[in-house]
């Protein structure tokens, strides 16, 4: 049973670490999406308006993060109602939106920062601090369905959580008294 558990255990963390690297791949796409088009925006049409220029950028580099996420990093984990899925990685990425802006609203209004460079890399720093925040909500809220559909996992839970009834559980030999 130990060398079963063993099994379970690095299947698992290899699962886990291919997911992020998957995440981390979509979020580098999303952060230069998010990045440079909120440069472009803040240079340019929005110049006057930063933070409102933050939640565009993140908004569209957000509809390509959903995407690239249920169909790539996360596909074997959608959920079978996919408006209810949408609806909280939404809600997620609003949370994500608030924090980044969040950072650049402090660095603009409360520390009076006025150059576009530091107000980019607040921006970054934000954005960075959503991040954490969204993988492990996608990964254990949004993206969420039982790994029991992959067949190296499928008998997890009777290895981790033994059925209730006595019936269900494999019976333990009693040792013979002397």
């Amino acid at each position: 049973m130990s060398t079963t558990i063993t099994k379970r255990v690095q299947g698992l963390v290899s699962l886990f670490w291919r997911e992020v690297a998957k995440f981390g791949t979509v979020g580098g796409l999303a952060f230069i999406i998010d990045n440079g088009l909120y440069w472009w925006l803040i240079n340019g049409p929005m110049t006057e308006s930063v933070v409102k220029g933050r939640f565009v950028s993140a908004a569209v580099a957000t509809i390509f993060s959903w995407v690239a996420n249920r169909y790539w990093t996360f596909r074997h984990r959608r959920q079978p109602n996919p408006v209810r899925e949408l609806v909280m990685f939404i809600l997620i990425n609003v949370v994500g939106m608030v924090i980044s802006a969040g950072c650049v609203w402090v660095a603009r209004y409360p520390l009076e920062v006025s150059s576009p460079a530091l107000l980019l890399f607040a921006g970054i720093f934000g954005t960075v601090l959503a991040t954490v925040v969204r993988f492990f909500a996608y990964r254990f809220w949004v993206f969420n369905s039982e790994l029991d559909a992959e067949p190296e996992f499928a008998q997890d839970h009777d290895i981790f959580e033994p059925a209730g009834d006595a019936a269900a559980q494999p019976a333990v030999p009693e040792r013979a008294k002397p």
